[in-house]
């Protein structure tokens, strides 16, 4: 089946702003393609270069850093949005904002920021995100003055939001983060000091439910990551990509699945899946040694990968909605569940041989460090220390939660080489 064409299904309120703008006649862009040109050309985006995905972004020139991985979660969530009928800028833009509240060393540096920010609501990278779209990032101010971000469309904003709740509704954390650090703090999409904005996108009779192009930035992060830091992973010489073959090897691999994403899942299920896999695929049956052929099969491999993901969730959707345009609330994607399980296989791959490697262990503790100790410097040393913006938010914070949120954007906001410079500079004595 070919892909759907339009989106239909947005009306006048999912192209409202939070603060309406002037309407200009003459303009050729729809609104949401106003909303991916905004994120494209934000700082928030260029600081993802710099931010760490799996392996530090100074390690080796090839590797992904969040960036990169970010923009390639954009071009697979564009195509399968597409084809299933959503605004293809709709769902490129909340693909290319999902990790923009990442802070400096990815999920690590999340925890570290959820340890030290408790009095004041904790942090999640997605909430994040959305203080970003929608407070931190200049663009437009109300009309009182206060910035409201970007601005985006209620429609684009809402696609952007991964876990629609609030901290105190959220489940217990279980598993493991994809950069290998066991999960402490609680998924969540919004601050208690955000909740204005959120109330305004999200239907009132909806629930936790996300829209569909939510699901399809979600499933386009999970195929993303699951296909290239694999391929990242075999390129440094910690994967072997012929280990799959091997049924030992096999079995411990799938002792790791067990304990970072699927906790119920059989052995016998996940051999199934992967073995049809191996068949289904040009699958490499000998170690990578980087030549040409060998780097162009490996990239053979991982487009194909992606294809066959997005194939089976667009026609298990297509099987369970018929084949018409699916938009906001009217329907929920479909991954079956043999993507399900060949995701995580790909998954437990990366996370057995490079999320648990031994050498990872003291740079994640050492990364730990330099964030808490940076929201207990910039505490002490006061708003002289941060960036304008964030002076003058601290300067007009209500209390001492949030002057401690402030303190928090601040960190959040910078990458991991300039987290390591700002940590080594306030230690310096003052004066």
């Amino acid at each position: 089946m070919g892909p759907m064409q339009g989106a239909d299904g947005y009306d006048a309120a999912a192209r409202e702003r939070w603060v309406d703008e002037p309407h200009h006649s003459r303009r050729l862009r729809t609104p949401f393609e106003r909303d991916r040109a905004r994120v494209v050309h934000s700082a928030a985006l260029r600081r993802l270069a710099a931010k760490t995905q799996v392996v530090g972004p100074s390690t080796d020139d090839f590797v992904r850093n969040r960036l990169t991985h970010t923009l390639e979660v954009a071009q697979v969530a564009r195509d399968l949005g597409r084809t299933l009928g959503c605004d293809a800028d709709i769902v490129e833009t909340a693909a290319l904002a999902h990790d923009l509240g990442h802070p400096p060393f990815g999920h690590n540096g999340e925890r570290a920021l959820d340890d030290m920010s408790d009095a004041c609501g904790g942090f999640e990278g997605n909430a994040q995100t959305l203080r970003i779209l929608s407070r931190l990032e200049p663009k437009t101010a109300d009309p009182d003055g206060r910035s409201v971000g970007l601005n985006l469309t209620r429609a684009t904003l809402d696609a952007s939001t991964k876990y629609p709740w609030v901290r105190s509704a959220a489940t217990p954390p279980a598993g493991m983060h994809a950069d290998g650090t066991t999960r402490s703090g609680r998924k969540f999409g919004v601050y208690d000091d955000d909740l204005d904005v959120f109330t305004w996108m999200r239907p009132a009779d909806v629930g936790r439910r996300r829209c569909v192009e939510a699901q399809v930035m979600d499933i386009a992060d999970d195929v993303a990551y699951s296909v290239h830091d694999l391929e990242d992973g075999v390129v440094a010489g910690r994967i072997d990509p012929s280990v799959l073959a091997d049924p030992s090897a096999r079995a411990e691999i799938w002792g790791t699945v067990r304990d970072w994403y699927l906790p119920d899942v059989e052995d016998a299920e996940l051999d199934e899946a992967v073995l049809e896999l191996l068949s289904g695929t040009a699958w490499p049956r000998t170690s990578y040694d980087g030549s040409r052929g060998a780097q162009a099969a490996l990239k053979n491999l991982t487009s194909g990968l992606i294809g066959r993901f997005c194939t089976q969730v667009r026609g298990a959707t297509v099987d369970a909605y018929g084949d018409r345009p699916l938009t906001r609330y009217s329907a929920d994607v479909v991954v079956p569940r043999n993507t399900v399980l060949t995701v995580a296989a790909l998954k437990g791959v990366a996370a057995h041989y490079v999320m648990r490697a031994d050498d990872r262990v003291a740079v994640l503790e050492r990364q730990r460090e330099v964030v808490t100790e940076l929201v207990s410097l910039l505490r002490v040393r006061g708003p002289g220390e941060l960036v304008p913006a964030l002076r003058a938010d601290f300067e007009t914070a209500a209390d001492d939660a949030a002057r401690l949120r402030v303190v928090v954007d601040q960190v959040a906001s910078l990458t991991d080489a300039s987290a390591v410079a700002w940590h080594a500079r306030l230690r310096r004595p003052a004066g």
